[in-house]
Parts: C-alpha cells; sequence; structure tokens
C-alpha cells in the first residue's frame, strides 16, 4: 500500500435480529428532545414505527417527528427539517428507514445550529461544519448506502437539477450508533431490494477501479463483491432468507464505511453520472447507478486495463487461458451484466424517463472527478450518456 492515511469510524454498531432491543441504552446517553425522521409511511404499516416509539416513550423522551423524507431528500424538505429540529431543541435526531432518511438527519444535524444556508456552505463550497453538531442515531430498514456507518450526505437542489453528496471529514458526523436488524428489509418492493444491492456493489466498484499499486484494501473488495453476488442470486429467488439478507446488510455496512478506500485513490465518476440522472428524473439511486456503469467501464476500460483483468479473473472467475488482456476484461464486463440483467436491474436510462434531448442538461449536472483511471471532459460524459440510453 502506498501513502499515508488515518482511520476512525465512531459509529457502534448493533447486529441482528435482536438489536432493537440496545436502543434503550443509547438513548440514555442523549438529551430528552428527540425528532424521529422517517420517510413515506412504511415503518407504520410494518409495526417498526409502533416499536421504536413505545421504547421512545417508555424512555421518557419528548419526540417530534420530521417524515415524509423521500428516496432523494430535496433542499426544501431540508429548510423543514432544520426548522423542526431547532424548535424543538433536538439533543437527537433517530432516523428510522433506508439510507436516504440517513443522510437527510446527517444533513440536518451540520445544519440545525448553522445560520449559513446549508446548500451554499455544504454542497457548493464543500465546508466543514463550524457549529455545534447534533448526534445521529440510526435505524436502518433497507440496505445499500452504507449511510449507517459513514459520514456522507445527499441531497438534491430541484432548482438547478443538481444532486450533491457531500462526504463530511469530522467523524463526529458519523451516526453514533446504528441498529441493524435484517428482518427489517424483508418486507421491501423487489425493485428496491435489488435497487440496494447494486448500490452495494457500486460503491465497491468506485473504490476498486483506481490506482496501480499492490493495494490490501482491493483484495478486500474483491471478498466484498464476491459476498454481493453470492447472497444477490439467493436473495432474488428467495426473498424471506434471512442469512442471504443478513450478508448483504453486513456488507453494505463496510462497502462504504471508508474501510476499502484506505491506502488508494477512489473514482465516484459512476455516481457522478447516476446521480446526475437522479437530479432530473428523480429516479431510484441504485437503478440510476446500474444504468450508466457498463458504459461508462467500457469506456475507461483500456485506461486501466490490468485492474479490468484483475476484476474478470477474481470476481468473475474467468479463465484467461488462450486470451487476450482485452477480451478478458471485456468477458468479466459481460459477465458483470449477466448478472445485473438476472438481478432485474434497469440496463438503460431510457427506461428512467431520459430522452435524448437531456443529454445536454445531464452532462451539464454532472461533477467531475479525477481520481479514476481517465478524466472525462463534456463532450465524453455526453457520449457515455448517449450510450447509456
Amino acid at each position: 500500500m502506498l501513502g499515508n492515511f488515518t482511520y476512525c469510524n465512531p459509529t457502534k454498531l448493533y447486529f441482528g435480529d435482536a438489536s432493537l432491543q440496545y436502543l434503550n441504552a443509547e438513548l440514555l446517553k442523549y438529551g430528552k428532545n428527540v425528532v424521529l425522521i422517517y420517510g413515506g409511511g412504511s415503518i407504520k404499516r410494518n409495526g417498526i414505527y409502533d416499536e421504536v416509539t413505545e421504547i421512545l416513550k417508555a424512555a421518557g423522551k419528548n419526540v417530534a417527528e420530521i417524515s415524509g423524507v423521500m428516496p432523494n431528500p430535496t433542499l426544501e424538505k431540508l429548510y423543514e427539517g432544520i426548522e423542526i429540529a431547532r424548535g424543538h431543541h433536538a439533543d437527537l435526531l433517530l432516523a428510522v428507514g433506508g439510507g436516504s432518511v440517513c443522510d437527510y438527519a446527517k444533513a440536518v444535524s451540520v445544519s440545525v445550529n448553522c445560520e449559513e444556508d446549508p446548500w451554499e456552505k455544504y454542497y457548493l463550497r464543500f465546508e466543514e461544519p463550524t457549529c455545534e453538531i447534533v448526534p445521529v442515531g440510526c435505524i436502518l430498514t433497507m440496505v445499500g448506502t452504507g449511510s449507517e456507518m459513514n459520514a456522507g450526505a445527499v441531497i438534491t437542489n430541484r432548482e438547478t437539477k443538481m444532486k450533491i453528496g457531500h462526504v463530511f471529514a469530522d467523524e463526529a458526523i458519523m451516526p453514533r450508533f446504528s441498529i441493524l436488524n435484517p428482518k427489517y428489509t424483508l418486507t421491501l418492493p423487489p425493485y428496491q431490494m435489488v435497487s440496494g444491492i447494486y448500490d452495494i456493489f457500486n460503491h465497491i466498484c468506485e473504490q476498486y477501479f483506481s490506482g496501480e499499486d499492490d493495494n490490501t484494501s482491493d483484495y478486500l473488495s474483491e471478498g466484498l463483491m464476491r459476498s454481493v453476488i453470492h447472497s444477490s442470486r439467493i436473495a432474488v429467488k428467495d426473498p424471506q432468507n434471512y442469512e442471504a439478507r443478513s450478508n448483504l446488510m453486513w456488507t453494505a455496512t463496510w462497502a462504504l464505511n471508508t474501510l476499502v478506500s484506505r491506502g488508494k485513490s477512489t473514482d465516484w465518476m459512476v455516481h457522478m453520472l447516476g446521480q446526475a440522472v437522479g437530479a432530473h428524473t428523480d429516479a431510484t439511486h441504485g437503478m440510476t447507478l446500474a444504468a450508466v456503469s457498463l458504459p461508462y467501464y467500457r469506456y475507461i476500460m483500456p485506461y486501466g486495463l490490468a485492474k479490468f483483468i484483475r476484476f474478470a479473473k477474481n470476481v468473475w472467475d474467468v479463465d484467461a487461458s488462450g486470451k487476450s488482456d482485452e477480451q478478458v476484461a471485456a468477458e468479466g464486463l459481460n459477465a458483470m451484466e449477466n448478472w445485473m440483467k438476472e438481478l432485474g436491474l434497469v440496463m438503460n436510462i431510457t427506461e428512467l424517463g431520459v430522452s435524448e434531448e437531456m443529454l445536454e442538461d445531464l452532462a451539464q449536472s454532472t461533477l467531475i472527478q479525477t481520481d479514476g483511471y481517465k478524466v472525462l471532459d463534456h463532450d465524453e460524459i455526453v457520449e457515455i450518456f448517449r450510450n447509456s440510453l
């Protein structure tokens, strides 16, 4: 491994089908004012809301609620949440939901006590908080983002058609605790399940397809990818398989808690392309990534050929005998494509609502990253979007 790095992850995880029992012990560490944050109401239908509110009541907490957090949390919703949390003098923000709800809670946490506009400060200037941060706890109901153990928060500005993620440097922004009960994910519709599965896989890819040194992080990534592939196939055939869903939940956490990014550069260009699509269409995040991934990877493959060969051999078990390097690398991406189709992922942006006429605007909304195998220019981004139609 080359270079120098630090690693700190203070999030305490409670994992398993009995993990909610530890919520009360965590609540004792914070003041009486809790803001409960959740999405569209599925937690009320499946009983999780009642379980959580009963524990909050028994702990004597004064609870306010922010409901209706959407899959792509908007800036308007962030402003609303800031006002609720301020008015409640929040001591703890408790997010119950998937990655979007956790992301949103972190965005509120860094904004409640800040007088500056959060969009300008955090998402345009990418500054760090200079004010007191409200602690966040998470109860996860959908896997994919890894938001339960990182300091990232993605917000969409509908007016400017920009969807931007800020991974904060201060580990105090990471959730103080996260409760991961795989049973809570069993009621997800298949579309959301497979979308989350691909989100996990692509998080690993974004950290894998970069660098040329012999890096332990890449070996960890290969193992995580193989685990996702194996468990996803079981989960698609048997969505109620607890073991497969628990493995996916655990892999999702380790895919984006910064572990496999240590000691190396990372790419994240697929996310920039996908987030541009999401900002213009409000499509499900994992599906936007799936729709642009293969055109992007096939475009940059010649620039990072050695890693794509390794990917083919170590992740997809491609036999290199009698084949050129280019053939081996291409066969690995073909195997990935077959797996994605097997899962039922969206494979083009047309299905997500994108037309040819939108490509220039999409490219204008795409932030360019510089640490992958190829730094794209505007015309190349348009071409990749065109190949994704």
